[in-house]
């Protein structure tokens, strides 16, 4: 087993000589993107994206109309017409859990009643165990060190458990869709725990789901050996999944939902496709980033409390001499918000109570410092057309950390609450029978006259 092992993950001499010959062949003249007006990334060249379907799911809004033109303005998002801002403080004035309700809302399109959310709530719970032998036979087989391929591989085994894994009617897809949204974090973390067990030689803990318990309560209780938590706890981390589990339908992850769905395909397929989008660290690995980051200035800098110390680390790091010398400040900026991105301003309060409750204080301190001088740095050095703000994800790995969740299952809790809002989008997909999804790519490579083998030099 060890020599196949290294024999697969080996890049050889001559395959590195192949990959070169494989890369010079692919490059493309930069100048002919602009010549032929491509919109690289699906973006114009102010950074929107281009104009590719729509949706009555969610709305992101960062510009208002001045004198007759859109300016920057203060980011907001929008839940089926409903504001991020009045749903999170709706039931947490009311000290209630959201996100099965906002599961309800993006699912069906209008608030639940009292009636209707209870009933909701009920059949979660009921999907919430797995096919019988499920955990030993699929998740503590061939544990994988990355959560986000053991969740996709669940999910596509998941078929296989399924009498009606083809049927794309909306009936049948809103089912396999509930069953995925409540399985997802026994999914997560059962593969976390026999990674955890098998590689790090751990105890092995496998607590059974409550089905009476809340989507975030039941993360908790599965994942802690003791499966203890405060109620702070559980309604932060209920917050964080609310505030990630839908963003447009422009999102990388969400349009592979579209595209992928478009094809007629059946939902785990869809579901592990987008799964595969959001491993991406370009979209959902930020915060592991940002942790890094904050860790990395904390051995660097002398006195985390004087802002010129910290000030002149991150300007090592927009300088790529600090971290990863990559140029960038983890957290910062967004593709469309500018000022502000609702979840970040929503989120941070509630990081504040969290952290004091938990002896993080001057953690918190820091990240507050860091998420003021981070976007003054980044407008002062780059000439940035809609300004730069500091994104949810700079603070959703610290919650994380202060709920001593692994950094393995990161990724994974965002793709907890994303199931949603993928669930969603799927549906309106199939629904609207739209066409399957296909952008034009426009040839650039020379037309060739066939040379028979024995002319070839």
């Amino acid at each position: 087993m060890d020599d196949k092992r290294v024999f697969f993950s080996t890049v050889t001499p001559e395959i590195r000589e192949l990959a070169e010959e494989a890369r010079k062949s692919t490059i493309i003249d930069q100048e002919l993107y602009t010549k032929y007006d491509v919109k690289r990334g699906l973006r114009d060249m102010n950074g929107k994206g281009v104009l590719a379907g729509l949706t009555n799911i969610s709305d992101i809004q960062a510009k208002k109309l001045v004198n007759g033109e859109l300016v920057p303005d203060e980011g907001n998002l929008y839940y089926r017409g409903y504001n991020i801002k009045d749903l999170v403080n709706g039931f947490a004035s009311e000290d209630r859990f959201g996100f099965e309700e906002c599961s309800y809302l993006l699912l069906f399109g209008h608030l639940p009643d009292k009636a209707e959310l209870k009933q909701f709530n009920e059949l979660l719970g009921s999907y919430r165990d797995l096919p019988m032998n499920f955990v030993r036979d699929i998740i503590m087989k061939a544990p994988s060190r990355d959560m986000m391929n053991t969740l996709a591989r669940s999910v596509l085994t998941l078929y296989s458990y399924d009498d009606n894994q083809d049927d794309i009617s909306v009936a049948n897809v809103l089912r396999q869709c509930l069953q995925l949204i409540s399985l997802f974090p026994m999914l997560a973390v059962y593969g976390y725990q026999a990674y955890s067990h098998y590689h790090d030689g751990q105890s092995l803990v496998i607590h059974h789901p409550q089905a009476d318990l809340s989507t975030a309560e039941n993360l908790l209780y599965i994942l802690r050996p003791d499966s203890k938590y405060t109620d702070l706890e559980a309604k932060i981390l209920d917050i964080a999944l609310v505030l990630h589990m839908d963003h447009g339908g422009g999102n990388n992850s969400t349009f592979t939902t579209h595209v992928v769905s478009s094809t007629g395909t059946d939902t785990y397929s869809a579901i592990a496709a987008s799964l595969g989008s959001l491993k991406g660290p370009r979209h959902g690995g930020a915060n592991i980033k940002v942790i890094h980051m904050m860790e990395d200035l904390k051995k660097n800098v002398e006195n985390t409390k004087d802002p010129d110390q910290v000030r002149e680390y991150l300007d090592k790091l927009l300088h790529k001499e600090a971290f990863d010398k990559a140029g960038l400040i983890y957290g910062m900026g967004h593709a469309v918000y500018s000022i502000s991105d609702p979840r970040e301003v929503i989120f941070r309060s509630f990081v504040e109570k969290l952290a004091h409750s938990k002896g993080y204080d001057d953690e918190f301190a820091l990240y507050s410092m860091v998420a003021k001088i981070g976007p003054e740095l980044i407008a002062s050095e780059r000439p940035i057309y809609k300004g730069v703000c500091c994104n949810v994800d700079f603070y959703s790995g610290l919650v994380y950390k202060m709920l001593g969740l692994p950094e393995e299952l990161f990724t994974p809790l965002f793709a907890c609450a994303r199931i949603a809002g993928w669930s969603a989008h799927r549906i309106e997909e199939l629904s609207n029978n739209g066409k399957i999804i296909r952008p034009a790519y426009k040839p650039v490579s020379a037309v060739k006259e066939y040379v028979s083998m024995s002319d070839r030099p």
